[in-house]
């Protein structure tokens, strides 16, 4: 069987995984004189197991796609569940626990503490989380050892290179075992041989379990995914999935 054709089968076995992230007909506007319709009634489904490319230019509402989708941001209409929960009917406490528990985050920029090793940086990302300080630094070392950084868990970041700085942030993100991971831009900082290992680790946690979204303009990366959902000027436009024909959605918008 050849790589691709393991993909798609690994592909549609994930299908049948419980979902993780629902969003359905979600419209997110920003008031004003001339209010700015940023999502127009956005609806997919996200399982566990699944790796999704949300792609789309600058401008698109790729960013506040990944708000609402991250609960950073509540919709002016529609339903965003996590794990089943109607975000909607959350206080912000209770947000910020399932924020804490649920949901990984992956950023360009990374966000690492400079003064921390990494062991401190991954562990200090479930200080929210209720977990006691040993545990989280057990945690936080095999999460670290998870991406490749065994050895550097006592390194401080201006002492790692670009790619293991995007590692430890990735660690950061599955050390809580979240329910899903979302990584925006995760290369978009890297040179492109950084760019490549960042690009097969995450598809190799992917194989391995985690649920993925990866938020990019890289149409050519998304491309690499088993499915890509396509955003334009606040729209989902297309839905493709390597086992499926390429489904255009904006056909059936009314």
């Amino acid at each position: 069987m050849t790589e691709v054709e393991t993909e798609v089968r690994a592909t549609g076995a994930r299908q049948l995984g419980e979902p993780v992230l629902q969003l359905e007909n979600v419209t997110k506007i920003y008031p004003g004189v001339s209010p700015v319709v940023a999502m127009d009634r956005a609806s997919f489904t996200i399982r566990r197991g699944d790796l999704v490319a949300i792609v789309g230019p600058s401008g698109s509402g790729k960013s506040t796609l990944l708000q609402v989708m991250g609960t950073l941001d509540r919709p002016t209409s529609g339903t965003v569940r996590i794990v089943g929960e109607d975000v909607a009917k959350m206080s912000d406490y209770a947000l910020a626990g399932l924020r804490a528990t649920r949901i990984g985050f992956v950023f360009q920029q990374f966000f690492l503490a400079e003064h921390a090793t990494a062991l401190e940086n991954v562990a200090d990302g479930m200080l929210y989380s209720g977990v006691r300080h040993g545990a989280r630094m057990k945690a936080a070392g095999a999460a670290l050892a998870r991406v490749g950084l065994g050895h550097r868990i006592n390194h401080r970041p201006p002492q790692l290179s670009g790619g293991e700085r995007q590692r430890v942030a990735i660690a950061r993100a599955l050390a809580g075992n979240p329910a899903i991971v979302l990584a925006d831009e995760p290369t978009g900082n890297l040179d492109s041989v950084s760019g490549a290992a960042v690009f097969k680790l995450l598809k190799e946690l992917n194989a391995e379990g985690t649920t993925i979204i990866m938020i990019t303009h890289d149409r050519e990366l998304a491309a690499r995914l088993p499915r890509r959902i396509e955003v334009h000027d606040g729209r989902i436009v297309a839905d493709v999935t390597a086992d499926e024909q390429p489904l255009d959605t904006e056909r059936h918008l009314p």
